[in-house]
């Protein structure tokens, strides 16, 4: 077998270490990350350019680069906190964040790979614990978690703003009262409930009987009118509009004029 020339040597030499120094010096990005680039011999991190991008990047060896998730991530937190009369309530909250990409160099610098721990979890834990210690359990209870979830978000976020992250929501998944305080408000309710009940009947009973004073006060009105309207005369006028009417009916009758009371007909028919 012939012997490879000796110039051979060397490119292999040559290829493989460029294999070497590419593999040291290239890195990936995946779907939904970007990179903060660490110059060791300049500065340090990069903060005055924007991150990397997704796709693959040539860096020189000595430098280095930082991956993270700039997609939305959720932070799940069960938190045990203080209502406004001192009751201990454990609230069950999730967190929709990512960090803001433009300023992902100023974060790594700040605040590290580990920001969810140092700035996020502290944040929404002193925030709950701020605006539950204003509500009852009360109120926990029934009329203001979208209101409490609202107001945790609010503050979080002033706080977050400053730390180079976006929180985009937060949802309070679960109020949890102790045993004793969620019986005892149930059953108010209940109470409640069954008085609001009880004073609807007695509305609907008085606009009853409201009604059928009216009526009857109405009749008897139009009775006293009509009584008051009547006399011989107008009775005699009406019997005679009666007997004409009659008269004119082909039925067989006999008419016996002046025999009734005050003089009225008497109308004797086949019937």
């Amino acid at each position: 077998m012939d012997r490879l020339p000796k110039i051979a040597f060397p490119l292999i030499i040559g290829a493989v270490i460029l294999i070497v120094l590419l593999s040291k010096s290239s890195v990936t990005i995946g779907s939904g990350q970007a990179g903060v680039l660490y110059k060791t011999f300049d500065n340090g991190v990069v903060t005055d350019e924007p991150p990397m991008g997704e796709g693959f990047h040539i860096v020189a060896p000595w430098n280095k680069v930082f991956i993270y998730e700039v997609r939305q991530q959720e932070l799940f937190e069960k938190m045990k906190v203080l209502s406004s009369n001192g009751l201990e309530i454990q609230i069950d909250a999730s967190a929709w964040y990512q960090p803001v990409t433009r300023n992902l160099g100023k974060l790594h610098q700040t605040l590290g790979q580990d920001y969810l721990q140092r700035v996020i979890q502290p944040s929404i834990r002193s925030a709950a614990r701020s605006v539950v210690g204003r509500y009852t359990p009360e109120q926990l209870y029934s009329s203001k978690r979208d209101a409490i979830q609202d107001e945790i978000f609010l503050e979080t976020k002033k706080i977050l703003e400053k730390q180079y992250v976006q929180l985009n929501e937060v949802l309070v998944r679960d109020v949890t009262l102790p045993n004793t305080i969620k019986d005892a408000i149930e059953r108010k309710l209940k109470q409640e409930q069954e008085s609001l009940e009880y004073e609807f009947r007695l509305v609907t009973a008085e606009k009853e009987a409201e009604k059928v004073r009216i009526e009857a006060q109405g009749k008897a009105d139009a009775n006293r009118i009509l009584s008051a309207s009547l006399n011989s005369m107008i009775l005699q006028d009406k019997g005679i509009d009666a007997t004409l009417k009659l008269s004119e009916s082909p039925n067989s009758k006999v008419i016996v004029i002046g025999s009734g009371d005050g003089g009225l007909p008497i109308i004797l028919g086949n019937q």
